[in-house]
């Protein structure tokens, strides 16, 4: 039972609830005795992290986000939807501050001026100034994502290093020989981004493990930048019979890269890799993939987040997920001749 279930039954909105329970603003006396009615009958009572957080100074947690002029991917609004959600069902707001460039001020802000009960970061390098600024600050956080030194952290992500070496492995057993990596933009990856690293490594690894011939690249945030990628893999790698990939808004321009040369997926070429579902399954044919489970990653953020506010002392969680990976149709046995066939069409 939750405050929204109780809104329901009262014929009020979420906040008048809130504000009944919590007194923060003035409420009728006439809403504030139907409201404690639907409480009598149901038998509500918040649990102790729910009364924890009511002593809070805000009832609000920040989000960071990426800059606020870059263009959020699928996957990253999901995350932010998530968070959304989850908050609200335990009457806490969301404060939005991108970080990043320019924006850093904003993030200092979060941070100094007393805004909010905790922080969610998204979007962690390996090394993050950050991180040991919110240390520092004694402001409670969780990552989606974790640095190299992750110690002091508490935070919950996926494995691309594994998830990208079984996907690799996933290709050698259908007997591609020549594959590629492609990655996320420069930007992210000079920058340390976490996933992009850590889906190199795995990348590298399952490449030496099976004698492979592999080449990583890097490529945009965007459909455009996922054309322009593939189509330089093809002229340049004509022995090329698959791809992996952790960038997903690159799905489509690989695709209508790979229609461009034409060939056909999965019998003249195999892609695969980790992304949402969404992308997974508009991609043509359905995309062999690790699904991303960005809603319930997001969720988890906002309870480990709640337990650090409530109980700050208590010593960090680390959360690694490995979502199994979906074999879909995109994916299938290496053409033999594919060189020949990538050759004349170059």
């Amino acid at each position: 039972m939750n405050i929204g279930e109780i809104a329901h039954r009262a014929g009020v909105s979420r906040s008048t609830v809130s504000y009944a329970l919590s007194g923060k603003r003035p409420v009728s006396a006439g809403t504030r005795k139907r409201i404690q009615d639907v409480i009598d009958e149901l038998g509500y009572r918040p649990n102790a992290t729910a009364r924890a957080l009511k002593e809070g100074r805000t009832r609000t947690i920040g989000l960071v986000i990426p800059p606020a002029g870059s263009r959020l991917t699928h996957m990253q609004l999901e995350f932010v939807g998530s968070v959304v959600d989850a908050a609200a069902r335990v009457d806490l707001d969301v404060l939005l501050s991108p970080s990043g460039g320019d924006h850093d001020r904003s993030f200092e802000r979060l941070v100094s001026e007393s805004r909010v009960d905790g922080v969610i970061l998204m979007e962690i390098r390996l090394q993050d100034a950050r991180v040991g600024r919110l240390h520092r600050a004694g402001l409670p956080y969780v990552g989606i994502g974790h640095t190299d030194d992750d110690w002091q952290m508490c935070w919950i992500d996926i494995d691309y290093a594994g998830l990208i070496r079984h996907s690799v492995h996933h290709l050698a057993d259908l007997g591609h020989r020549h594959v590629a990596l492609v990655s996320r933009s420069p930007e992210l990856v000079t920058a340390g981004y976490g996933p992009a690293r850590r889906a190199q490594e795995g990348f590298t690894a399952a490449i030496r493990e099976r004698g492979m011939e592999g080449v990583e690249v890097m490529c945009g945030d965007d459909a455009r930048s996922g054309q322009e990628c593939v189509e330089r893999l093809l002229r340049d790698r004509a022995g090329l019979t698959g791809i992996t990939t952790i960038n997903e808004a690159a799905l489509p321009g690989i695709q209508r890269a790979l229609a461009d040369a034409g060939l056909a997926v999965p019998s003249d070429f195999s892609v695969t890799g980790v992304a949402g579902r969404p992308w997974a399954e508009d991609f043509r044919p359905p995309l062999t993939a690790a699904d991303v489970p960005a809603q319930d990653m997001g969720e988890k953020a906002v309870s480990l987040l709640i337990e650090r506010i409530a109980a700050p002392q208590t010593p960090p969680r680390h959360i690694l997920l490995s979502p199994p990976i979906s074999l879909r149709s995109s994916t299938g046995a290496a053409r033999a001749d594919r060189s020949a066939h990538a050759a004349a069409q170059v």
